[in-house]
């Protein structure tokens, strides 16, 4: 019990305090963290903060940790006593011990040396552990002897580790209370336990405290009080509700300081160490991001109700939160003034857990309608404002999963990358004191209630074989990697160039498939009347009765809707227009049976509307809609067998043709279907997946070769097909089946199609006109592992392949985004139902990209490294041009994230183009206008009077200087660069001597001819001249009787 000090010494203590919080106003006047929620949350995206290219300070201990009745077993070995967990399992067990307890565990406690070496795996400074208290004293009394056989184990861990230049960082209590303690006083509902506490405390700082330098008293105390006493979900099962887990958090938080005073006078000025107590805590964010008083207050509350309850008596004002005090009233106990005094400033640094435990009751408890969120930089930046920006060390950190998962953690991966990321910004962005971090675990062990269903260890133990062995997953690897860099250190990839685009490059704007308006904008060219006005001064008109007028035909001025859409355009500063034909609408039914002829002069009048601008465009043949029933095609094709149909290759040959006939004369760029790849995902079946690619090759092969051969000569347009072609890298860069599905995936997208068109420069023997060596091989070995009959794969006939090589004029290319790649698991399968992917890969993302509202990762790079792999693949000689890139963005005019993602994907478009050498000849953005909300287009919808967004701007501002230049210059470019090269002067330049030739044989004729011209009408003047004067004669005579006539016929 406390040792209550006389008033006098009360009153000089409490005006000791108060000098002391006018010297240290930090310490006494915190209580800020409110501020947190009221400040305008920056956006990490805009700032280029979402993930954080930087290093840890220097010293900053790297560490990961376990504890005791998790990770020991030997739960009865050399006199070891039972704690509070081992009845509580053993109590409540299902009959196979070794499975539903902690008997063996992870069995620390006889292969401690196999942790040391993982420990050193990880090059780790420091190891967080804890002590068992019912290990080291059987009856839980420290006033008695202890157990030498634990104390020298204990002893010989603390040694090799510091043979190891690794840290300990020991734990006086991890919840493995001794049982006879909870039997005798009811646990830590009795306050005896406070100066029981106190004596383990001196015995441990005694025993040990020359090799230790950080201390930490007990861990998580929230979890000992609400789910120990309160929930009895823990140990020891008591189900006591407020009045006993307030009493039970009441005494831990004294004993607390029990142990932290004896140390401080007692051991601290020879041993030199540091004592502090882990905290726990959730994160929560006002409701719907509105960071209203009353949201914000609730927010406060929250965490208050969790964290604040333990840490503000110690770093605060030595008293429980008001709110909670509100809360539970009478139940709450109170601490005396001198008390609080005594609580005050009992640790020497901000110990704190953030992990699943806390992080999972913060759905159910204490959130106030809030929404929870695992955000470790907010809640640092809280205990910066709140206590005064303490030290802190991150004593837990970590994630789980499931017990099937064994060593390929991927998505713990990812989870540690953010909440490490996350400590980084904090201590970089928000100047919060981290000076180290633990995962958490170092070793799988007994995860409490879960037992053995989770897993949270960095290195896998099978809980089924006697040895326990040690095996690192792929988390430890890359927590490895991490420590070694100590940090996420930026790289040369990330720094900005500030060169030009070249002179002729396509600055474009993207579009779908352009709608049609039949309709004139005024009536005056359909309605025959004519009209009178304003007779009866109203104002009004009267058809005048009984008078018509033939309407002419309608012209391309007439249609409003061409001339501000091109209008609207052009006011960009973009080059090319990118926008999707109609098919259905063209060939209703398919065939050209019957035309539709007002929407070829519909699009034709937009196209010539362009070309009066000087502007160039790029027309879509079939864009598909990827939507029943259709898929963009005609009704009828779709009827029978659509892309599974040869005859659908045959019609759209020739509806290729009637657009090259009727618009080729306006159009520069043709691209025959945009993204085959992804309208094959349409179909669910493997084969016929195979089956529809197929036919859609063969459909652009043949629409190509028609296109070289009857109107190359004369159009001098360039014809491709265009990819959906976002790149993709391993979910796990560790594992050799992540790195092979990726590569898989990568053939999937862009071989299968790329391929039979271009070959592979990258094999010895290019071969054009197949698909993939590599695509083939995997569908043979599927086929035989599934004993299915043939390959999916059709194959396509020497014709076909002659047809297919090198039908490809440039490489048109949408991208979007990266994605994260992994093997499709077979559990997948069953889940959901349906066949995996023809190519076997599931797709996922990395939480630490930014993203948009509709999901889509903004990963810049990501562009940069798909334009290297496919101009490794395929080669330089090719233009390759970007058709399409964009972000949704639901600001209505200031919307910050596309200008971020223009900048952005443009600087590493630049990076490819002047430092990796690849052709890139342009860059299309995803688009002109909003159909309705908010989302892609860089112009509001005509709802919203198609006002520009802040993003036109910037994009004309890039156009304008071509790119990113140093001085702000604008690229002065030459006419020859800007005209495209002139095919029939080239011609000519190469025959200039047979033209020559043929020039002198030509005025040689021309002067012949003209000679010969001039003899023959000599001639035939000297037999005319006679024939002339009898005539004239004659006229004479007759000449008065036709004036008379003349004069007659006029009156």
């Amino acid at each position: 019990m406390l040792n209550h000090p006389s008033y006098t010494c009360q009153h000089l203590l409490l005006s000791l305090l108060l000098l002391l919080c006018c010297w240290n106003r930090g310490a006494c006047f915190g209580g800020e963290g409110r501020k947190i929620w009221q400040q305008p949350k920056p956006d990490p995206i805009l700032n280029g903060q979402s993930f954080l290219h930087d290093t840890f300070p220097s010293g900053f201990i790297w560490g990961s940790g376990t504890s005791a009745f998790q990770t020991e077993g030997a739960w009865d070995q050399e006199g070891k006593g039972v704690s509070i967990w081992d009845h509580f399992t053993h109590s409540s067990g299902s009959g196979d011990m070794d499975r539903e307890t902690a008997n063996v565990a992870s069995d620390s406690y006889n292969s401690w040396e196999g942790d040391v070496e993982a420990l050193g795996y990880l090059g780790v400074r420091s190891y967080s552990f804890s002590l068992s208290w019912p290990r080291l004293f059987p009856d839980g009394n420290a006033s008695g002897q202890p157990n030498t056989a634990t104390v020298d184990h204990y002893m010989g861990l603390i040694e090799r580790l510091l043979e190891n230049n690794i840290e300990p960082i020991v734990t006086l209590y991890h919840w493995d209370l001794p049982q006879v303690l909870q039997q005798q006083y009811g646990g830590w509902k009795n306050d005896t336990l406070v100066g029981l506490f106190e004596e383990y405390a001196a015995f441990c700082f005694y025993a040990f405290g020359n090799h230790v330098k950080y201390w930490l008293t007990m861990h998580n105390p929230y979890l000992v009080a609400v789910q120990g006493y309160g929930t009895g979900v823990h140990a020891p099962g008591e189900k006591g509700g407020p009045a006993v887990f307030l009493t039970v958090a009441h005494n831990l938080i004294r004993a607390h300081a029990k142990a932290w005073h004896i140390y401080n006078d007692k051991f601290r000025a020879s041993q030199k160490g540091e004592v502090s107590i882990v905290f726990g805590s959730h994160w929560v964010e006002p409701q719907r991001g509105q960071a209203r008083a009353g949201n914000v207050e609730l927010c406060q509350q929250s965490i208050e109700a969790v964290l604040g309850w333990f840490a503000n008596p110690i770093f605060g004002d030595g008293d429980y939160p008001l709110s909670l005090k509100n809360k539970y009233g009478s139940l709450m106990p109170a601490f005396t003034p001198e008390e609080r005094v005594w609580l005050q400033r009992t640790a020497d640094f901000f110990a704190l857990s953030f992990g699943p435990n806390i992080l999972r009751l913060g759905q159910n408890l204490a959130h106030y309608g809030q929404t929870v969120t695992p955000d470790l930089q907010r809640l640092l930046g809280w205990i910066k404002l709140e206590y005064g920006n303490p030290r802190v060390l991150v004593a837990e950190g970590g994630w789980f999963s499931a017990a099937s998962v064994e060593t390929e953690d991927t998505v713990n991966i990812y989870l540690m990358k953010s909440f490490i990321n996350q400590v980084l910004r904090a201590i970089k962005l928000d100047g919060v004191q981290v000076f180290g971090y633990s995962a958490w675990s170092l070793v799988d062990g007994f995860e409490w209630n879960y037992g053995y269903t989770i897993r949270r260890g960095l290195f896998y133990v099978d809980f089924t074989k006697p040895n326990r062995i040690r095996t690192p997953k792929t988390s430890a690897q890359f927590y490895r990697q991490i420590v070694i860099e100590n940090g996420f250190p930026s790289n040369e990839m990330s720094k900005e160039i500030k060169p030009h685009f070249p002179c002729t490059f396509h600055w474009g704007i993207a579009d779908s498939t352009l709608q049609v308006h039949f309709y004139p904008f005024s009536p005056q060219f359909t309605d025959p009347n004519v009209y009178t006005w304003n007779l009866t001064g109203d104002g009004s008109f009267h058809p005048v009765p009984g008078v018509t007028l033939r309407p002419r035909p309608a012209q391309c001025t007439d249609y409003l809707a061409i001339y501000g859409h091109v209008r609207l355009f052009a006011s960009t500063g973009a080059s090319h227009y990118r926008f999707a034909l109609n098919w259905s609408l063209i060939l209703p039914q398919g065939d050209l049976s019957h035309i539709n002829t007002e929407a070829l002069r519909y699009y034709r009048c937009v196209l010539m509307e362009l070309k009066k601008l000087d502007l160039e465009v790029l027309v879509i043949l079939y864009y598909p809609t990827h939507k029943a029933p259709n898929l963009g095609i005609p009704e009828k094709l779709q009827a029978s067998g659509g892309w599974l149909n040869y005859s659908t290759v045959e019609a759209f040959q020739q509806y290729a043709a009637l657009c090259y006939q009727e618009l080729g004369t306006w159009v520069q760029y043709w691209i025959t279907i945009n993204e085959p790849n992804r309208l094959v995902d349409i179909y669910l079946n493997v084969k016929e997946k195979q089956q529809a690619a197929h036919n859609l090759l063969l459909a652009h092969a043949k629409a190509w070769r028609l296109y070289k051969r009857e109107h190359y000569t004369q159009q001098q347009a360039l014809v491709s097909l265009a990819l959906h072609a976002d790149w993709a890298i391993p979910a796990n860069p560790f594992l050799k089946s992540h790195t092979a599905a990726t590569e898989r995936f990568l053939l999937f997208e862009f071989g299968r199609f790329l391929d039979p068109l271009l070959g592979n420069r990258q094999e010895v023997e290019q071969k054009m006109g197949d698909y993939p060596q590599e695509m083939k091989a995997y569908f043979e070995e599927k086929t035989r592992v599934m004993h299915l009959p043939e390959s999916p794969l059709p194959t396509f006939t020497e014709i076909e392949k002659e047809e297919l090589k090198g039908a490809l004029s440039f490489i048109a290319l949408n991208h979007f985004t990266t994605r994260l790649v992994s093997p499709y698991p077979p559990t997948q399968t069953d889940f959901q139902h349906k066949p995996p992917p023809d190519h076997d890969c599931l797709i996922l993302s990395d939480p630490t990209w930014p993203s948009s509202s509709l999901g889509q990762a903004l990963v810049p790079w990501g562009l940069r490294k798909m334009l290297n792999w496919v101009s490794k693949r395929y080669g330089r000689d090719l233009p390759v041009v970007i058709t399409g890139s964009g972000i949704d963005d639901q600001a209505g005019v200031e919307d910050k994230l596309r200008q971020h993602h223009l900048r952005s994907y443009l600087q590493e478009a630049l990076k490819a183009y002047h430092l990796d050498g690849v052709n890139l000849q342009g860059f299309y953005i995803w688009k002109l206008q909003d159909r309705h909300v908010p989302q892609y287009g860089i112009f509001t919808s005509t709802q919203h009077q198609s006002k520009p967004k802040a993003s036109v701007a910037v994009y004309r501002e890039i156009i304008t200087h071509n790119g990113f230049p140093d001085d702000g210059m604008k690229q002065v470019c030459s006419v020859s660069e800007l005209k495209k090269p002139c095919s029939i002067c080239t011609w000519m330049l190469k025959n200039k001597a047979m033209l020559v030739f043929g020039g002198c044989l030509l005025i040689t004729a021309i002067m012949l001819a003209a000679l010969i011209s001039v003899i023959i009408t000599k001639r035939n003047q000297g037999q005319g001249r006679g024939m002339n004067t009898r005539l004239k004669r004659k006229g004479r005579k007759k000449g008065t009787l036709m004036c008379l006539r003349s004069l007659v016929v006029k009156w």
